[in-house]
């Protein structure tokens, strides 16, 4: 039995990874196909993906979770044991993850490799700067920043309105102080002095755009109607007015090939693009889930968050706009966690206690409720911790069960892909008697309002939904500039099925409070900014950041 005391870096740090042409090997990739960095890590080449364009496609599962709490979900870790589970199976899998933001590595949430012994490794460098894919992303968004700073400087010949910029620049880190600033102070050379912003690069639009773009050229096509500014007339200019788009692709070249990496297992593990879950489309890239369907006979992927916003996401922007059409959907809870929301203070989660238990399970339930609407079967999985008993996961089984769902318990966290074998064994009975009907939620004509609303009521539960009078304003005009066809993309806090992160469980009674909504033209969704959510987090009393550090040796230690 695994040493359940180590951390996630140390069992990590301690692995033996094979070299990844080996890794590829495995799955029939050459080495030729691969563009190695280190001895560990490749992109795979747009030759390669050319090559297997005709093989048949695989299975495809989604994992989800429920709304994230202080105790811990593991949906990444689930995703990774399970990947590791199909291949003990001996089915071909290939696992494709998001890549992980500095911000919340940093700030509190902590890295996104996984966990236990269901980790992607080197887990260093992919919570780190990886292969540079986010560095490419942000540069490309600042260059378009910079490009469109200047044209106003030297002369403005796109007549923008000063007052109406909306492209903004954007940052890798949680930083607070960077929301609302002002550039161009001092002399006239500076610059045109104006209020700006900052978002996370995994609000920017260019992250979108490079995890739905399906090739270079649509990635081009996408950048170029990027809406950076409105003119003295009202009408939009874009990326391709300020001629950017060849630059930015340039310093995209690289970033738009997916990266392979490892399990702990040796498990091939895609990972490409990193766009949050609640202010953005929270899922990867398009190219690595449509080369790893082609890679394989069962493909693993999750979505960002709670499935109120990533798995949403998933089904209705990225299946819809990449033409994908999920098998199952493996939805991950804790009894932890459900007795969090059922009213249990954290320090107490370690008690049985099946009264919190069943007060808290209406959070999976609507959760179970929202993914049968999509018509794709789910699987509940509980991700196991030590202190769970017996009568909690009897509890959890017959819930599950009762609401036409499978049911297994994992403990791939404690035992890797052994101890996901019982989960993987119910996905495999799942994509073999029951069949997916997989449809959106809402249809492409609905008006936007429609949109919202139904998203709110259906996946949400809230009775109505209430806009600030920008709001109101801001939709009109995306509206009369024939977006309303686009599908939405809520920005929303991830703790709740509401837009109040204090609401647990299963929140009645209440609206969702819309204050901006603009449209991503490039990335093809409109962006609903509801509640409090930030675009630009900032870090907490106690970021993560104190406890990381690296010694004399070059050893990384604090990360998680």
């Amino acid at each position: 039995m695994a040493n359940k005391y180590k951390s996630d870096i140390e069992i990590a740090q301690e692995a033996t990874m094979l070299p990844i042409k080996e890794v590829a090997a495995k799955i029939g990739v050459k080495e030729d196909d691969l563009e190695l960095y280190g001895k560990y890590k490749a992109k795979l080449s747009d030759e390669y993906r050319e090559s297997i364009k005709d093989n048949p496609d695989g299975k495809l599962v989604l994992v989800t979770a429920i709304n994230p709490t202080p105790a811990g979900e593991g949906k990444t870790t689930i995703t990774v044991g399970l990947g590791e589970a199909l291949g003990k199976l001996n089915k071909k899998s290939v696992i494709a993850l998001r890549e992980p933001s500095l911000g919340p590595c940093f700030g509190i949430k902590g890295g996104a490799a996984g966990g236990g012994y269901a980790q992607v490794v080197p887990m260093e460098d992919l919570n780190l700067h990886f292969t540079g894919d986010f560095h490419a992303i942000t540069s490309a968004n600042n260059l378009l920043a910079a490009l469109l700073d200047n044209h106003i400087h030297q002369g403005n010949e796109l007549r923008i309105d000063t007052r109406q910029i909306v492209w903004k620049r954007c940052l890798d880190m949680n930083d607070r102080a960077l929301r609302d600033i002002v550039v161009g102070m001092g002399p006239k050379a500076n610059g045109f002095v104006r209020e700006d912003h900052f978002v996370i690069t995994v609000a920017s639009e260019i992250m979108a755009i490079l995890c739905l773009a399906n090739d270079m050229h649509d990635l081009k096509e996408r950048l170029s109607k990027i809406i950076v500014a409105y003119n003295v007339d009202g009408d939009p200019v874009t990326a391709g007015d300020l001629k950017a788009v060849g630059a930015m692709a340039a310093l995209l070249k690289d970033a738009i090939k997916p990266n392979l990496i490892q399990t702990l297992e040796h498990t091939p593990a895609i990972v490409h693009g990193g766009p949050f879950a609640n202010i953005a489309h929270g899922c990867n890239s398009v190219i690595a889930t449509k080369l790893a369907l082609k890679m394989a006979d069962v493909v693993v992927t999750e979505a960002g968050f709670g499935a109120d916003l990533g798995a949403e996401k998933f089904l209705d922007i990225k299946c819809r706009k990449a033409g994908l059409k999920p098998d199952a959907i493996v939805l991950v809870a804790t009894v932890r966690a459900l007795k969090y929301n059922g009213g249990v203070a954290k320090a107490d989660l370690n008690e049985e206690n099946l009264e919190a238990l069943s007060k808290g399970i209406v959070n999976l339930e609507k959760h179970i409720e929202n993914l049968q609407k999509f018509g794709v079967p789910v699987v509940v999985t509980l991700n196991a911790f030590v202190t769970d008993t017996q009568a909690e996961y009897e509890f959890v089984k017959k819930f599950c069960e009762d609401r036409d769902c499978e049911f297994a318990l994992a403990k791939v966290w404690e035992n890797g892909g052994e101890g996901g074998i019982e989960l993987a064994n119910k996905v495999l009975y799942t994509l073999e008697n029951k069949e997916s009907k997989y449809k959106p939620l809402y249809e492409d004509d609905m008006n936007l309002e429609d949109k919202i609303e139904t998203v709110a009521k259906e996946i949400y539960g809230a009775d109505g939904v209430d806009y600030s009078p920008a709001a109101k304003r801001q939709l009109s005009k995306i509206s009369e500039m024939g977006f309303s066809n686009l599908p939405v993309c809520m920005a929303k806090t991830q703790y709740s099925l509401s837009d109040d992160q204090t609401k647990l469980g299963r929140p009645t009674d209440f609206r969702i409070n819309v204050r901006e909504v603009y449209v991503s033209a490039g990335a093809g969704f409109v962006v609903v900014i509801t509640g409090a959510i930030m675009t630009m987090p900032g870090l907490p009393k106690q970021p993560a950041a104190f406890g990381i550090d690296v010694d004399d040796n070059g050893k990384i230690s604090g990360l998680f």
